[in-house]
């Protein structure tokens, strides 16, 4: 007997793979904010950053983000970068307005609660860290869907 799938079946059965490219891109994305605070990469430093503030967040954004990106401690990464952007928001947005269309902190927002997201879902596929848990468990072919998806 023929099996078939919905849409949304097809979406479920792929969906370990959307987010673990959702990761890659996340992180490569803030770890370039990371790089331009701590490398001068992409025309530098913005002005008037603020010393201090800048090495602290370029350290977490640079080393967060690639972390996030290779899917290595990518739930405690991920859990630090949505707290980092959290307080951006409130210190260096939130204070001229709750609303982030009117204080410029969208992508503040979106960070935070994408980097929460993913320390609550895990890394999914494609993450260095099913190595090590397939490591952990057995390895094999068996456990690669267990490995790829986070548990139920």
């Amino acid at each position: 007997m023929k099996e078939s799938f919905s849409m949304t079946d097809r979406f479920s059965l792929t969906a370990p793979y959307i987010l673990g490219l959702t990761r890659f891109l996340a992180g490569v994305m803030f770890a370039c904010h990371g790089a331009q605070k701590m490398l001068g990469a992409f025309g530098g430093l913005p002005p008037g950053a603020m010393n201090w503030m800048t090495w602290t967040a370029g350290i977490i954004e640079l080393v967060g983000g690639t972390l996030v990106a290779i899917g290595l401690f990518a739930r405690i990464s991920a859990f630090i970068s949505s707290g980092l952007m959290a307080f951006a928001y409130f210190i260096g947005h939130g204070l001229n307005s709750f609303w982030p269309k009117a204080n410029g902190g969208e992508l503040a927002v979106l960070y935070c609660w994408l980097f929460l997201y993913l320390a609550a879902a895990g890394p999914g596929a494609y993450a260095l860290d099913n190595l090590w848990r397939r490591r952990r468990i057995g390895g094999g072919p068996e456990t690669d869907a267990l490995a790829a998806s986070p548990p139920a």
